[in-house]
């Protein structure tokens, strides 16, 4: 996936909303191989909702930029996954954004959330296992908070004519 122009905001930078938008490409196509793609809805009359989501933004992309984004499930039940993303930069490696979401499976004919069917939940469950294998993101489970002044970790790396 690339930096699309129009998704450049007035900073000369990729919006803020438009990471969402690779993060949520990214969920269609690795939940697709447990059975919880787009035709999930269709078949099934049940999908998955986000509700609740945190973005860290650690360096800008700018038009153009190539990106990958990888997707790490950390923990299921019958009713919830829990899964953590990377955003990098395709051709440099570094890491522009992380995203880590929980969501609800939903029976869509009710709109309230239900258990997942026993054949999806074994699908998870092999895609857990496979994760498991992958070290735990520093990242997950932050929570926002203010540092104390003088701390820099907040500071955006800001591209100045080079890229690190």
């Amino acid at each position: 996936m690339r930096a699309e122009a129009h998704w450049i905001d007035y900073n000369g930078h990729l919006n803020a909303a438009y990471y969402n938008v690779f993060f949520d490409r990214a969920v269609d196509e690795a939940f697709g191989l447990v059975g919880l793609g787009p035709g999930y809805v269709e078949e099934r009359k049940a999908s998955f909702f986000v509700v609740e989501s945190h973005i860290r933004y650690r360096r800008e992309l700018r038009e153009n930029d190539p990106v990958r984004v990888t997707l790490q499930l950390l923990a299921f039940d019958e009713k919830r996954i829990h899964y953590f993303m990377e955003l990098h930069h395709a051709a440099e490696g570094w890491l522009a954004a992380s995203c880590e979401n929980l969501s609800l499976h939903v029976d869509m004919r009710t709109r309230k959330v239900a258990a997942f069917p026993p054949d999806i939940l074994a699908n998870l469950a092999v895609m857990r296992a496979a994760h498991a294998r992958l070290p735990h993101p520093e990242d997950a489970g932050r929570s926002i908070t203010m540092p104390e002044r003088g701390e820099d970790e907040y500071e955006p790396q800001i591209a100045s004519g080079t890229r690190h």
